[in-house]
């Protein structure tokens, strides 16, 4: 059984034009010709073209692939060994550049789409990266964490500046307070938790009493936070941690 150059070019997904230039320099040459002398191409030449757009595939110039080809000392299972490693090492390029591009993916979600000098310039030498895995794994099914990708997907350095120093402004009013032996149930501090509260809210993700009731016992329960606010001044943490539960108490009564 034979099969018109259109037929194969169907089979194959190729251009009539294609097959032409492949027979004109020799790479492809159908075994049969009909009696008005158009092209007729065996199953042999299809399994022969079928190793073309392989070897092609994977970049070979067409000299080298005839060259491959017309090997007299290679065996059909030759081919099949060399194929299948070109394919194998293929595959395992395309995983690198698909987990690359996923890393690039998920950086571009939480809104951390910045140089690394840019980061530096904004964070300092605080890795915004550093607890990503551990917070996905913890919040990753949560609204708020989704709520929070969608809204820093498109911050920019200036919109990360700018939320870093309203975030230290809340965080100086309340370490002022707290040195001032103002009392953490007391208006002032509560005012200060609240708009800690409503910060988050207009930053991040809708933050209820509720859940920033569970923000301020995490500041005191993971030595992580709890160091954080520390280094802004001593005892920052229960402090803060004791203004939000005030508030959160006040909000209720």
């Amino acid at each position: 059984m034979s099969y018109s150059v259109g037929q194969v070019a169907g089979f194959a997904g190729v251009t009539v034009r294609t097959l032409h230039h492949y027979d004109d320099i020799g790479l492809l040459a159908p075994s049969e010709r009909s009696h008005a002398g158009h092209r007729r191409y065996s199953d042999v030449d299809l399994d022969r073209l079928q190793q073309i757009l392989f070897y092609r595939e994977l970049g070979f110039p067409l000299e080298e692939v005839a060259a491959l080809l017309d090997d007299p000392e290679a065996d059909p299972r030759a081919h099949l060994r060399r194929q299948h490693e070109l394919l194998t090492a293929r595959i395992e390029k395309l995983q690198k550049m698909a987990a690359a591009v996923e890393h690039a993916m998920e950086a571009r979600k939480m809104g951390l789409n910045l140089t690394p000098e840019e980061k530096f310039e904004v964070f300092g030498d605080h890795d915004p990266d550093q607890y990503e895995d551990e917070v996905r794994e913890r919040w990753g099914h949560t609204d708020a964490y989704r709520q929070s990708q969608q809204r820093t997907a498109s911050y920019t350095k200036e919109d990360w500046k700018r939320i870093n120093e309203k975030m230290d402004a809340i965080h100086r009013r309340m370490a002022d307070l707290m040195a001032d032996g103002t009392p953490a149930d007391s208006a002032a501090a509560m005012d200060a938790a609240e708009e800690h509260r409503r910060f988050i809210t207009g930053t991040y993700y809708d933050c209820s009493h509720q859940m920033h009731t569970c923000l301020g016992e995490m500041y005191v329960a993971d030595p992580r936070f709890t160091a954080m606010y520390d280094n802004i001044r001593t005892g920052l943490a229960a402090y803060l941690h004791d203004a939000i539960l005030a508030n959160a108490a006040r909000q209720t009564s």
